[in-house]
């Protein structure tokens, strides 16, 4: 009987918004890759829904509320990780928020709030990751970010500003703490068909007319190209920002 190939065996990795949307999916496509996964959310109900989702599935979950916009409560949440598990192998950061509107519709408050949550909480999670991942010889930091953030989108400053910055974040980190073998990567996905996604049917498939490929994208799409940067198959990859998009970021966007 053919062994089907396990490819995240026993590697606890930390997922950050992890009660919904492409975070969720993503913590579910790596427990069936055998990792054991500690989720991240400031939603208490929807993140302990989540680890029951992948429990009732056979796998190992483990929430711990936390906002990723407060550093104490993320120096907490990953301290709690490591000590539940045992040691931390690998962080996604898809904790984020959607902001629209051109720099003239969008509020002060709201330009905060895509900063603080999108790039500063994706900074604060992978600055406390780093010494974890240092006492096991190193691991691995995916960031997810946006086809938006590769090329200008119209009405998306605040969202594709903050998401850019992540861009940077990625390379910057990438290139700091490549001789740890810390390896810092980013995966940008285009327009994605999830379950209760705010792109409703008729959006998906305006968007999937714009894109080379001719469809939009599916949460294997993504949580494929997500374990491959975290696992021994990409021990040599870092500092990369890849596009999951069917070619979206080769057009004049959406």
């Amino acid at each position: 009987m053919e062994v089907e190939h396990i490819r995240l065996p026993e590697k606890v990795i930390v997922v950050t918004g992890f009660g919904s949307g492409l975070g969720r999916e993503i913590a579910l496509y790596l427990a069936r890759e055998g990792a054991r996964v500690v989720g991240l959310s400031r939603d208490p109900e929807r993140g302990a829904q989540t680890a029951n989702l992948i429990q009732a599935e056979g796998g190992s979950a483990f929430f711990v509320p936390t906002d990723v916009r407060d550093l104490a409560q993320v120096a907490s949440g990953m301290a709690g990780a490591a000590a539940h598990f045992g040691g931390l192998d690998g962080v996604v950061n898809c904790a984020g928020v959607r902001v629209t509107g051109t720099a003239v519709d969008t509020s002060p408050e709201q330009w905060e709030l895509a900063i603080a949550t999108n790039l500063t909480g994706t900074f604060l999670v992978s600055r406390a990751a780093v010494p974890e991942l240092r006492k096991r010889g190193g691991g691995a930091i995916v960031n997810i970010t946006t086809t938006s953030a590769l090329r200008a989108s119209r009405e998306r400053v605040a969202h594709g500003v903050s998401k850019a910055g992540v861009h940077m974040l990625t390379t910057s980190m990438a290139l700091d703490h490549a001789a740890e073998s810390v390896r810092v990567n980013c995966v940008c996905p285009g327009p994605t068909a999830l379950p209760f996604s705010p792109l409703d049917t008729r959006n998906l498939a305006r968007a999937a007319e714009r894109m080379p490929a001719g469809r939009a994208g599916t949460p294997e799409d993504v949580g494929e190209a997500v374990v491959y940067l975290l696992s021994d198959a990409g021990q040599h990859v870092t500092g990369v920002l890849l596009p999951v998009d069917g070619g979206l970021h080769l057009t004049d966007g959406l």
